[in-house]
C-alpha cells in the first residue's frame, strides 16, 4: 500500500482513483497530476515504483494545497469569518446551514437530531 503525504492509498485501484483518497485531490486533479508526471492513470497503484511515489508526493506537495495545509487553511478561513462576526461566521458558530438553505424543514445534518418541544394545548382544551 503506497503512502502519500501520510495517507495510505489503496493498492487494488487505478492510480487515478487511488489519488482521490487524499484530501483535496479529486478525479480531475488526479488525472492532471498523472499526465504531468507521464504516469499511466489506469495502472494499479501497487505497480508504482518508489521513484514514482516520491515524484507524486513532491508534485502534490509543491503545486497543490492538499491534506494538512488545506485543512488548516479551511479552518483559519472559518475562524476568520467567526472572528469578524460576518453572517456566514455566525451561521458556522450556531451550527446552521451557511449557504442559504432552508431550516424550517430539513437541515438535520447541521442541526442534529430533533429536539421535541412540550406539546401545545389542543383546540378542544380552549372551549
Amino acid at each position: 500500500m503506497p503512502r502519500l503525504l501520510g495517507v495510505d492509498i489503496p493498492n487494488d485501484k487505478q492510480i487515478q482513483y487511488s489519488l482521490t483518497y487524499l484530501y483535496g485531490v479529486g478525479l480531475y486533479t488526479a488525472r492532471e497530476v498523472c499526465e504531468k508526471l507521464k504516469i499511466d492513470p489506469t495502472r494499479p497503484a501497487s505497480d508504482l515504483a518508489e521513484d514514482e511515489v516520491s515524484r507524486l508526493a513532491a508534485m502534490l506537495e509543491r503545486d497543490y494545497t492538499v491534506e494538512g495545509p488545506l485543512r488548516r487553511q479551511l479552518s483559519t478561513n472559518i475562524a476568520r469569518l467567526r472572528e469578524i462576526k460576518s453572517y456566514r461566521g455566525l451561521r458556522h458558530r450556531m451550527s446552521l446551514p451557511v449557504r442559504g438553505q432552508r431550516t424550517k424543514t430539513n437541515a438535520r445534518t447541521r442541526k442534529g437530531p430533533r429536539k421535541t418541544v412540550a406539546g401545545k394545548k389542543g383546540v378542544k382544551d380552549l372551549r
